[in-house]
């Protein structure tokens, strides 16, 4: 096991409320704690659940998503592939827990989880999409913003938090910005882009609503 892994946590999972599955779960605890102190690691936290694994909308994976996310962990510990997940949903957490750089070492394993060739193939893929996506993303920002320069808006004047140079305090809708862009021709897909860019969270059907309610307003 590589030196530099130092934390874990466990993820139990069976399918059904059966007695028998009750046993399964106490079991895999019990093993994969085993296994955790087997490789010197340190368990932060024991996720266990009664779910299909078919489906993505489990409490016990979502509470485990979201603490990998908080903390410092290095690897998942799993009895099996299986109890992480089956179908697209068990590629889709592989992808996810990938992206996080978090280690999934199996007890069936003993090991790291040993991925067939389909499962590669199909994560390279997954992360390749992901980084065209980021890439037309930043495209669109910047030509939106170049546009807007052209004709004359100035953002570092208009933004009125200029102490965050990430915008990332203001989560209302910059509405004098939005009709300051629109004057000046863009479009509500370019507007959304530039304020994305500048640090808003906010999407082109937003901006199209806000800039609507503004006309009515002015019309009335």
């Amino acid at each position: 096991m590589a030196d530099e892994l130092k934390t874990c946590v466990i993820y139990c999972r069976v399918s059904t409320d059966k007695e028998a599955q009750e046993t399964s779960l106490s079991r895999q605890e019990e093993e994969l704690v085993k296994l955790s102190n087997s490789l010197g690691l340190k368990t932060l936290q024991v996720f266990k659940e009664k779910h299909s694994g078919y489906d993505m909308d489990r409490e016990g994976l979502l509470n485990l998503l979201d603490f990998i996310k908080d903390e410092k962990v290095d690897a998942v510990l799993i009895q099996d592939e299986t109890r992480l997940g089956r179908g697209n949903a068990r590629v889709a957490i592989l992808h996810l827990l990938a992206k996080t750089n978090t280690m999934i070492i199996t007890n069936h394993d003993n090991g790291a989880l040993k991925l067939n060739e389909m499962d590669t193939m199909l994560l390279e893929i997954l992360a390749i999409v992901e980084e065209y996506q980021r890439k037309l993303h930043n495209a669109k920002i910047r030509r939106g913003m170049k546009r807007a320069v052209r004709e004359g808006y100035r953002p570092e004047k208009n933004l009125k938090n200029k102490g965050n140079l990430e915008g990332r305090e203001r989560i209302d809708v910059p509405l004098e910005e939005i009709v300051s862009l629109r004057t000046k021709g863009l479009t509500f897909e370019e507007i959304a882009s530039v304020l994305r860019g500048l640090g808003h969270d906010i999407s082109k059907a937003t901006v199209h609503r806000r800039y609507k309610e503004y006309e009515m307003k002015q019309e009335g």
